[in-house]
């Protein structure tokens, strides 16, 4: 719920308290409901506080334990309190007003540097442990909450965001090209492969998922937590398993809606949030308060081009499921005259760095927007949906019964779904064939029209070593090799790469406009149960998603509940956004392609080839063409450099 910073100087020479103000004096563009700092002779802890739960309206912090002589600075909200009071047993009467930054330090007198092993919510912390002379932090399993650092021999300092470690006089702001040519040798979303590295060669971050500990002048990274495959959950129905989906899942949109102010989620016409604004509909109910809704639609003059089970403006579905949850005030968003282009530098200001979201960031960033002026101070969503509460990859199912000789199992499942989708037996099954079979695949290829070209140039590749690296992380350049739903969910939990840039984008767009982005659905007992549960709950009579889809009877209409039709996508419309400003936007590409210092960095005899390509006409239809795609990275890299430099 804030903004952190500190300094630990790991000789003997004291912290300059010049030092710590101008550090937090470059945290004052964002709002704050308290300014709070403390510091020792050579310790400085900062907080700049933004008051989201109940409990923390009037929150010390940085707050001292003097019996204890430990200091903490927290941007955290946890929410299994319920649990941590009996485990830490803590008594009844000194429960309700109990702050998280308190709990998280009861933690860890208990458990020491395991404390973060027991705790579910997002945060980072950092505790200064004077008896032992220690700093120790830790970020959240899925990085909701980001936490940069800077260290030498003599000096530590963190901070949630960038900008205030380039206060100090000691650190220098230089492009660190090893994390520059992983962001752009990387094809899909994630950021880079060295989660501990940033864009700037002298500032770090603690990864997703680990502690770290400064003492006897070592600073040390560990992991605390990795999602795996648990032990598999044996119940003795349907109606069993979906009972104890809606109690896991009630808990956690129960415990994400804990705020003093306004609630909102992002609302799209699909299952994921759609069922996060039900359950929290449900809730706050009984609360006597509403839930605050935002959609974003295409504008008025868009003409739809994507395909009849694709569907551009959600409006219909939305709809529905407004009219039948109720206790819903609902706004839809189609911010006109807004576009990637137009918000570019904007978000370049807000992330520090170069970022790859640009078909959704003018929206993300509207919708926040738009919910700040509403009052909200919790804003819900469903993004991490797909492994987790609608996981139920059908083709993947049937690949598996086809494998196992299950033909009987299969053709009863085929008829369904065919019926369920509308679609020809002879095309599911030859999908069904192709997955179980994917080296048949592999040898015939086709060109494949979605894949990315390389943006990086070949030089800076090979100086950097970047494809080794690469490789080492399990990251495919190349977008060739053939992974199953299966792996790739196992992928998603294991390889933390893919969670940083989630979490950047929902700290620093909350810090700007105080309010928290939070996902029931990447909860982490969500997530546990999930993946205890047997694979064929997953996938049921010709669905898949087949536990939501049950699950959620009542609180969704059967339109959205069972459709299997026809799906939303989001930002189809980008491109037509930007044809406005089609000449200018080619002016300026060509413009980069003359740079000299980005010549270094970006395959230019690429970027001239698709300029040629795309210059004539905007369409739009170029949404998902990943040569056009490539055109909007290089210049978001581009617009960094060249305000860098």
């Amino acid at each position: 719920m804030s903004a952190i910073t500190g300094i630990f100087h790991l000789n003997e020479e004291p912290v300059y308290p010049q030092h710590g103000q101008d550090m937090m004096k470059a945290l004052q563009k964002f709002p704050a409901d308290n300014i709070q700092i403390w510091h020792s002779e050579k310790v400085f802890l900062g907080c700049h506080a933004q008051w989201i739960t109940p409990e923390s309206v009037g929150e010390q912090l940085p707050f001292y334990d003097f019996e204890r002589r430990c200091t903490i600075t927290a941007d955290a909200i946890i929410d299994n309190r319920e649990d941590l009071f009996q485990m830490l047993q803590i008594n009844s009467m000194h429960q309700k007003g109990m702050t998280d930054s308190e709990l998280i330090l009861l933690s860890y007198y208990k458990w020491e540097e395991d404390a973060p092993k027991f705790l579910v919510g997002d945060f980072a912390f950092v505790i200064w442990d004077e008896k032992r002379q220690k700093m120790f932090g830790a970020r959240d399993f899925g990085g909701s909450r980001t936490l940069y650092y800077y260290s030498d021999q003599h000096r530590f300092a963190f901070s949630t965001t960038i900008e205030p470690l380039f206060s100090l006089p000691y650190v220098h702001k230089k492009l660190n090209d090893h994390w520059l040519a992983e962001h752009l040798a990387i094809p899909d979303m994630v950021d880079a492969a060295d989660t501990s590295s940033t864009v700037y060669r002298y500032i770090e971050q603690i990864p997703p998922s680990h502690t770290i500990s400064i003492v006897d002048k070592r600073v040390s990274l560990s992991r605390f937590s990795a999602i795996t495959m648990g032990k598999q959950l044996k119940l003795k129905s349907n109606e069993e398993y979906e009972d104890a989906f809606r109690d896991v899942f009630q808990t956690a949109v129960n415990s994400k809606i804990r705020t003093h102010k306004n609630v909102g989620a992002q609302l799209s016409g699909g299952l994921d949030s759609g069922s996060v604004v039900s359950f929290a509909a449900n809730a706050l109910r009984k609360e006597r308060k509403r839930i605050h809704t935002f959609s974003y639609i295409p504008p008025d003059d868009f003409v739809d081009f994507t395909p009849k089970h694709r569907m551009a403006d959600e409006r219909p579905f939305i709809q529905s499921i407004v009219q039948h949850v109720g206790n819903i005030n609902d706004d839809y968003l189609d911010f006109k005259g807004k576009s990637s282009l137009s918000e570019m530098d904007e978000m370049l200001e807000i992330m520090e760095m170069p970022y790859k979201f640009f078909e959704n960031s003018f929206w993300l960033k509207g919708t926040y927007e738009k919910a700040h002026k509403q009052g909200v101070s919790v804003l819900l969503n469903g993004a991490g949906g797909n492994f987790t509460i609608s996981w139920g990859p059908a083709m993947d199912h049937y690949a598996v019964l086809l494998k196992k000789i299950k033909w009987i199992h299969l053709y009863k499942e085929m008829n369904l779904y065919c019926k369920n989708t509308g679609i020809k037996k002879s095309k599911v099954f030859s999908a069904i064939r192709k997955t179980a079979f994917p080296n048949i695949v592999r040898k015939f290829p086709l060109e494949d029209p979605f894949r990315f070209p390389t943006l990086i140039n070949q030089d800076f590749a090979d100086r950097t070593k970047v494809f080794a690296k690469l490789n080492t992380h399990g990251i495919d350049h190349t977008c060739s090799s053939l992974t199953n739903a299966y792996e790739a969910r196992k992928d998603w939990f294991e390889k933390e790469h893919f969670w940083n840039a989630s979490g950047t984008a929902a700290t620093k767009l909350s810090l700007r406009y105080a309010l928290w982005n939070r996902d029931p659905t990447n909860d982490l007992r969500v997530i546990r149960y999930c993946l205890s549960v047997p694979e064929e709950q997953f996938v049921q009579h010709g669905y898949n998603r087949s536990l939501i889809r049950r699950s959620t009877k009542n609180y969704l209409p059967d339109n959205i509940r069972l459709n299997q039709r026809v799906r939303g996508i989001q930002a189809a419309d980008w491109v037509h956004r930007i044809t406005p400003s089609w000449s200018p936007l080619m002016d300026e590409l060509k413009q980069l392609t003359k740079d000299s210092v980005v010549a270094e960095f970006l395959n230019i005899g690429l970027l001239n080839t698709l300029i040629s390509k795309f210059k004539a006409e905007p369409r739009s239809e170029y949404a998902f063409n990943p040569e056009f795609r490539v055109l909007m990275r290089s210049l978001i890299v581009y617009r960094f450099i060249r305000n860098l430099t």
